[in-house]
């Protein structure tokens, strides 16, 4: 038996090194609305962001740690690797992502007719990939 969805979009947690700058980069530059935060345990805490049905969790942790994602977008490593989010003012977003100093790892590019995409990074070097149907 296949999954049965109760919603049809999903949650994605984001493990962040510096909760305002995640913030800075989620909620005051792509806009995403926030819902509010709930504290875990060992001084976690989780922001919830809303991105259109899809609830981004991004979270700090108490104890900072260790390991960080593997660099080099999608060619870097195995894994989560980036994730999309479909937007109509893809230039003027990644204008803005790029305004505020965040890295633009792919400028918007046509990758088949009527479809163009761009990837930006978050302060954790997170890819984002924003995509536009014309």
């Amino acid at each position: 038996m296949g999954i049965e969805l109760q919603k049809d979009s999903i949650d994605l947690g984001i493990i962040v090194r510096d909760g305002e700058k995640a913030m800075a980069f989620y909620r005051d530059t792509l806009g995403f609305n926030h819902e509010g935060d709930m504290k875990m345990g060992g001084g976690s805490v989780m922001h919830r962001l809303r991105c259109g049905t899809s609830l981004i969790k991004v979270i700090e942790t108490g104890e900072p740690l260790e390991n960080n994602p593997a660099p080099g977008g999608i060619t870097g490593g195995t894994g989560y690797r980036y994730w999309t989010i479909s937007v109509s003012n893809l230039v003027e977003l990644v204008k803005e992502c790029a305004d505020k100093g965040y890295t633009v790892a792919w400028e918007p590019r046509e990758i088949r007719e009527g479809v163009t995409v761009a990837m930006v990074e978050d302060p954790d070097g997170n890819w984002v990939e924003l995509l536009q149907n014309s």
